[in-house]
């Protein structure tokens, strides 16, 4: 159990690593853990301020997470539009939203029993 344990702080830390980068705001990260019957462990939810920014966040996570760890999600969706990128790292889901959407469906509220752990914005 302990690896897996370090292999979520290690691809957490790369994925928050891959928000920072590209200016991503309001980082939250979700510990669903101590929840019966979640799909994943963590859920890491960030904002950028239009379809481009939130792309580039995507594009992102995915080369640092890539090169450092050579994983890559299992499933991304949401690119087309750029509104609401959800990205399947299996232990560890990654929304990115534009600020708007965000706040509309507010799904951190819907894990209201999860630890969240806010990471301030480094700029």
């Amino acid at each position: 159990m302990a690896k897996k344990e370090n292999n979520n702080d290690v691809l957490l830390a790369n994925i928050i690593k891959g928000i920072e980068e590209v200016k991503g705001n309001n980082i939250d990260i979700l510990d669903l853990r101590a929840i019966e019957n979640t799909v994943c462990d963590y859920f890491v939810i960030c904002n950028g301020n239009s379809n481009t920014q939130v792309n580039a966040i995507v594009n992102s996570i995915q080369k640092i997470v890539s090169r450092d760890l050579k994983d890559k999600p299992w499933h991304v969706e949401g690119t087309e539009n750029g509104e609401w990128v959800l990205m399947d790292y299996v232990n560890i889901v990654v929304h990115v939203f534009q600020k708007h959407i965000r706040e509309y469906y507010n799904i951190e509220s819907l894990w209201g029993d999860a630890k969240i752990t806010s990471i301030e914005n480094k700029y």
